[in-house]
């Protein structure tokens, strides 16, 4: 098992830890599986459904539907880039207020050849413009920075999408200090959006990486250049990853009110039954915290 624990907690942390853990986002990736293992998810959970050039941003939306019919609160990932033009965007907000769902992730994408809306910034101006019925939309935040954008214009955009956003949640990252640092730098520069952190959920590496390779090319490229060496130990352990040690190391700015950690994002590999069995046992264990 990597990342076991090494860290005491205090019992602000601690209760920083069972806060953010409480309630998580859960993501799915739309899959044959996902039905399945959403099963295996809280009553009423928030889902984070996200979306490749390889299965199309309808595939995104279906899935969400169905979550929601199921009682989940579904949150699909909607790629500016896969977006063709103005009716496409009408046609699919349309089907997402049929769903009933009221909150979306807005990411740039990887399709190679976008339409009409090349980056996320494009896509919120739109739909800020046509209107929408979204109470909640979601932004994202990237720690190591991205794998094909510059530090500065990533910023730059970071800073004009929040205008347009309710929270932010940061991409996949194995790195305590690099969150840290990272969002606090967002909140010197006066970013003030709540934060999701990104937490990787409980794996196996060989269906990490099988996954990663069928969500699409972009995707897996950029996962295995950001995360070489993590990957590198992953495959080499034969064991399982859980995010123990990591969510250890975030402790402290999860107890302090200006880093405004809100919640935590599971990225589960559709692994959910494993990440929420491990979810339950962590907060099992966290100390309780000592009332006066």
């Amino acid at each position: 098992m990597l990342f076991r624990r090494r860290h005491s907690l205090s019992a602000a942390q601690a209760a920083a830890l069972a806060r953010v853990l409480q309630a998580p986002t859960f993501e799915l990736i739309p899959l044959k599986n996902s039905l399945d293992q959403a099963a295996h998810l809280p009553a009423g959970a928030t889902v984070s459904v996200t979306a490749s050039p390889a299965k199309g941003i309808e595939a995104t939306v279906a899935l969400c539907e169905q979550l929601q019919a199921r009682g989940f609160r579904a949150v699909p990932h909607v790629s500016a880039r896969m977006i063709r033009d103005r009716p496409h965007l009408v046609d699919l907000i349309a089907w997402l207020e049929g769903a009933g769902v009221d909150r979306a992730f807005i990411v740039g994408g990887d399709a190679k050849e976008p339409g009409a809306y090349p980056d996320g910034l494009a896509l919120l101006r739109e739909m800020a413009e046509i209107g929408h019925p979204l109470s909640e939309i979601g932004i994202p935040g990237y720690p190591q920075g991205h794998a094909f954008i510059a530090d500065g214009p990533l910023l730059e955009a970071l800073r004009a999408k929040a205008a347009y956003a309710s929270y932010i949640t940061t991409q996949l990252c194995f790195d305590p200090t690099a969150i840290a640092r990272w969002l606090a730098a967002r909140r010197a520069e006066g970013i003030t959006l709540p934060v999701h952190v990104g937490v990787p959920g409980v794996a196996e590496p060989q269906k990490l990486l099988a996954i990663a390779a069928r969500i699409g090319v972009a995707d897996t490229h950029r996962f295995l250049v950001k995360n070489v060496r993590f990957v590198t130990r992953l495959v080499r352990s034969g064991g399982f990853y859980r995010p123990d040690g990591l969510l250890e190391g975030l402790a402290p700015y999860a107890a302090d009110p200006a880093a405004a950690i809100v919640s935590l994002h599971l990225y589960t590999f559709n692994a959910v039954e494993a990440t929420e069995a491990w979810r339950r046992d962590f907060l099992s264990k966290l100390p309780v915290a000592q009332t006066a």
